[in-house]
């Protein structure tokens, strides 16, 4: 070769190697992102009801006060009511005296049909009974076992409003339904409670040893929900704590509202040091069904008109216009036409105007 011929390709290279412009890449990369967002909640009691009176009657003695633990079964209240006891009394005179009055017809009755079979007996000579007179104790007969029969029922009545009553009467000691803690208390004794309507409970009882956790999750992190995920959370009253709670129950619903779905935690709460009413701070766990494309940050350009990444394709810069996502480590998750693979500058620039060629310098 010529010096002159190579004088010339070396002009061609440096003046091509000219116009390219440097850049380092790197590749975009794929993988299960894993993120949290917080999220407030608020604890309700695992079990609650307000105690009401069954039956009217005045408070005679409460057992138990505000923070008092009671276990299932332990005596709340006892109430007095005297009318009842003397509505008892007299179904149970009424029960008697209808006992009585059956009595004295099943004697009638058994007289009715020894007179019947006498006659019946007698009737079997001819001439001895008029027929007549057999038919009128037959009829006799039956009469006495209608009214045996009616006076058994008006006795099962009576004895069931006896029975009734008693039960009622069972009402007047109220007893803890479930175990766990007496958080109000709004009566003493001497005041007159009962079942009416816009009535006052006597007490509140609050399972506290375990408690429910509620948490709204919006709609866009509804699908990441994991049921039996242990998911961390801190309180106000114990800064620097963390505390967990196992996902146990899922409302599949959005409230309409706020579009965010109810979902309940398990906290287990043997200390008694959380209590309903608090407001938890809640770790939430975001997990997604597919991989995420992720890129450095110093890839992702965002001028007033787009935010895009520029790609390394058949030696020329490729503007790519994606949407960022949430941080993940060292790298950011991004949405748009890139895969796994794809070759994009490492510290992206408006200045690489697409079409540019670029010329990839080593690692």
């Amino acid at each position: 070769m010529s010096h002159a011929h190579r004088l010339s390709s070396a002009f061609l290279v440096a003046t091509t190697l000219a116009a390219q412009t440097p850049v380092e890449v790197v590749r975009v990369t794929s993988k299960a992102v894993e993120r949290q967002v917080k999220l407030p909640g608020e604890f309700h009691p695992y079990l609650g009801v307000p105690i009401f009176a069954k039956v009217s009657g005045f408070v005679e003695k409460i057992e138990v006060d505000r923070g008092s633990v009671v276990k299932e079964g332990d005596l709340l209240a006892t109430l007095v009511a005297p009318e009842m006891q003397a509505q008892i009394v007299e179904a149970q005179s009424k029960a008697q005296a209808i006992g009585l009055q059956r009595a004295e017809a099943a004697a009638k009755l058994a007289a009715t049909e020894s007179t019947y079979q006498h006659l019946k007996a007698a009737s079997a000579t001819p001439g001895v009974v008029a027929e007549n007179d057999v038919v009128v104790a037959e009829k006799t007969v039956e009469a006495a076992q209608a009214l045996v029969h009616a006076y058994e029922d008006s006795m099962k009545a009576a004895q069931a409003q006896v029975q009734t009553l008693k039960d009622l009467q069972q009402y007047l000691t109220i007893k803890a339904p479930f175990e766990g803690i007496i958080t109000e208390r709004d009566v003493h004794p001497g005041a007159l409670v009962g079942p009416g309507s816009g009535s006052t409970p006597l007490l509140r009882l609050q399972q506290v040893s375990r408690l429910r956790l509620v948490v709204a999750v919006p709609e866009a992190l509804v699908g990441g929900i994991v049921k039996s995920a242990r998911v961390p959370f801190t309180v106000p009253a114990f800064p620097g704590e963390t505390f967990y709670g196992v996902l146990s129950r899922i409302a599949h619903a959005l409230d309409e509202k706020t579009r965010t779905m109810a979902v309940e935690l398990d906290v287990r709460n043997p200390g008694l040091r959380l209590g309903p009413g608090m407001y938890p701070e809640v770790t939430w766990p975001v997990k997604k069904s597919r991989p995420s494309l992720l890129v450095p940050p110093t890839s992702i350009v965002t001028t007033t008109e787009r935010t895009f990444v520029i790609r390394v394709k058949n030696g020329a810069a490729e503007w790519v216009t994606v949407s960022r996502g949430a941080p993940a480590g060292d790298l950011v998750e991004v949405f748009g036409p890139l895969k796994e693979g794809d070759v994009i500058v490492r510290r992206g620039s408006d200045e690489l105007r697409e079409g540019t060629k670029v010329m990839v310098k080593p690692a």
